[in-house]
């Protein structure tokens, strides 16, 4: 009696294993730009460059991991990963028969009329086993394709939280050095300001002595208000640049514990500038991008193997009796084998509108892949170009700056011994403060272009630079 259990489960591994698979083969669509070999020789590859080994300030090191520990969008992406690897585990799972212990009692009263002994009886009856409920035989490989997708998808979510992960610390990088910039450009209006307050109490003193004119005591005065409302500006900056730095750590923050003088910050790391095709494939949404496409490609297997019969196979094996104590011997051994299959003969279209519409789902995800991998080559592109003439602007700014502030000392020299008019004064500092404001302002541009190239080469997903792999040494 047991041989055609075990037939039946012979048969089914054959079946299980000679499972064939209707998804399309997958190759990789070549990306649509031309992407030229511009390799500078380094040891280390951006993408695995550990951020701790990239921004080399402890203070914004800190900043970022309380910002990574919480941030809510971050938390919100790493439990949308999680929940998708379990139900990838939950569709792997499908692939495999469920089997269930089974038991039950019935007792039941038997009629006279229905007896034959003309006397009515109660029978009992007992049965213990396991059972296989309804399962489907993955000839066509329809679950298989379906696990296929949701493997895909969670990767594809995984690479969603890095590129989270990397546009969290980029900004939070950018939110502070933008706080210190402002921060340094409120404090030089604010002495511009003093310094001002000084030249005009100084020129009301010689008006009254006789010594200037009253144009000189009204154009410095002019510019103290200037200077006035130049640092009200800046300091209106400073304070909205630190709240949103607040908003993206996740919590309130002591401005002395954090504040650093503009001028001490260390200089970023600096990267390699390779462009190359394997770059831009290691950015987490240009993998997000391909694993979509896979995940779609694997949607249309399924749908292929709908139009094909679903077989599935329902099997007990037990004892059965009627007393408990029977349970367990030799001739109480009881099975039943129950395989069915249903095959679609009419479905006015549903399946092959399945079909179109998993295959259009590859082609949108096609088309994204494109357009993802188009805005990263154009990302890592302008920033490199932009490094080079930041250099060169950063240089000649300061180069500017000496110059007015040299102006601005001749100028107040000449006004002093009596050969020039304050106004002359005036148009030096202005020049002098403006050229100032602007170094900050280029120097704020070239790291936050060093910090942009790091993020568009993916670097920012470790927090330490992994140790290289002994074939890699």
């Amino acid at each position: 009696m047991i041989k055609p259990l075990k037939l039946s489960v012979a048969i089914t591994a054959i079946l299980t294993i000679s499972a064939c698979s209707l998804m399309p083969d997958y190759q990789r669509p070549e990306p649509n730009i031309a992407i030229a070999n511009q390799s500078v020789e380094s040891s280390t590859d951006v993408a695995e460059l550990g951020w701790k080994d990239f921004y080399l300030d402890p203070k914004l090191d800190q900043l970022i991991s309380i910002a990574l520990a919480n941030n809510q969008d971050l938390r919100v992406s790493s439990l949308t990963v999680e929940q998708l690897r379990e139900q990838f585990r939950i569709q792997k799972a499908a692939k495999l028969p469920t089997v269930n212990a089974e038991g039950s009692v019935t007792r039941q009263r038997t009629p006279e009329s229905l007896t034959g002994t003309g006397r009515s009886g109660i029978t009992d009856t007992y049965s213990v086993g396991l059972g296989v409920s309804a399962w489907e035989l993955d000839f066509f490989g329809r679950i298989d394709s379906l696990s296929e997708s949701a493997l895909q998808q969670f990767l594809a979510s995984k690479s969603s939280r890095d590129s989270m992960q990397l546009t969290l610390i980029a900004q939070v990088a950018d939110a502070w050095f933008s706080w210190l910039a402002s921060d340094a450009q409120h404090q030089l209006s604010s002495e511009t300001r003093e310094a001002r307050a000084e030249s005009y109490q100084l020129i009301e003193k010689r008006f009254k002595s006789g010594l200037a004119s009253e144009l000189d005591v009204r154009q410095a005065e002019t510019a103290l208000h200037e200077a006035r409302v130049l640092e009200a500006q800046y300091q209106q900056q400073a304070n909205q640049n630190f709240t949103n730095l607040q908003l993206l750590v996740g919590q309130s923050l002591d401005k002395d514990e954090w504040k650093k003088d503009w001028y001490q910050i260390k200089t970023l790391r600096d990267i390699p500038a390779n462009l190359t095709s394997d770059v831009l494939l290691k950015r987490p949404d240009v993998m997000q991008a391909e694993y979509n496409i896979k995940s779609a490609n694997a949607d249309i297997g399924a749908a292929r193997a709908a139009f094909f019969p679903r077989i599935s196979l329902t099997t007990s094996l037990g004892f059965g009796g009627t007393s408990f104590g029977q349970l367990g011997e030799a001739s109480s051994r009881q099975w039943s084998i129950a395989p069915q299959f249903t095959l679609p003969l009419l479905d006015w279209g549903v399946n092959q509108a399945n079909l179109n519409v998993a295959e259009l789902q590859k082609d949108i995800n096609i088309a994204q892949y494109q357009q993802v991998i188009q805005e990263a080559f154009k990302e890592v592109r302008d920033e490199m170009e932009a490094r080079y003439t930041l250099d060169a602007q950063l240089q000649a700014q300061n180069d500017l700056t000496a110059s007015t502030k040299r102006s601005l000392e001749l100028a107040q020299y000449r006004f002093n011994a009596g050969i020039d008019s304050y106004l002359d004064v005036l148009d030096a500092q202005r020049s002098s403060i403006n050229s100032e404001l602007n170094q900050i302002d280029t120097r704020l541009l070239r790291l936050r272009n060093q910090l942009t190239l790091y993020k568009a080469l993916g670097g920012g997903l470790y927090e330490e630079t992994p140790s290289p792999s002994p074939q890699q040494k």
